[in-house]
């Protein structure tokens, strides 16, 4: 082989090397999914999300159905106002509910979406009303610690 073709080779798998780095970077800001379907956003109101960030995905029954577009606070309500854009092959009725949820004990947090029964279905625009915060571990060990203080207070 020649000092050129060795050069050529060595710069192919340079290349290489940072188109996949970049792949995965993509992948690990799931930017990835670049899905030219329709969609359709809903909105939901939550007390807490939590560590719920926007492109995090959307998921019923455990399949992504749509990510997370803008998360913003609602002076009014005092609520976190997070918007969702949803696959337009998914449908779900008016009274389904929303909740976030945690991949894991310590993983990402997404939001789970329950179909309800009615027969008119969400469209473009409407707001989810039956949502459940985000649960934060952080309280729950207070509860608890709370809990086993006040039952040594009553022996």
């Amino acid at each position: 082989m020649t000092k050129r073709s060795i050069d050529v080779m060595v710069g192919l798998f340079v290349v290489a090397g940072v188109l996949a780095v970049a792949f995965l970077a993509l992948r690990v800001a799931n930017l990835t999914s670049f899905s030219s379907a329709p969609t359709y956003e809903l909105k939901a109101r939550f007390d807490n999300i939590g560590g719920l960030k926007p492109r995090a995905p959307v998921k019923s029954a455990g399949v992504v159905i749509g990510r997370i577009g803008d998360i913003k606070f609602d002076d009014e309500s005092y609520q976190a106002l997070v918007t969702m854009t949803l696959n337009q092959a998914y449908r779900f009725p008016k009274d389904s509910s929303a909740k976030i949820m945690t991949a894991g004990l310590l993983g990402e947090q997404f939001i789970g979406l329950e179909p309800g029964g009615d027969s008119e279905n969400l469209v473009s625009g409407d707001t989810i009303k039956m949502t459940q915060s985000a649960i934060v571990l952080e309280n729950l060990i207070g509860q608890f610690l709370y809990g086993k203080a006040a039952e040594g207070g009553q022996k």
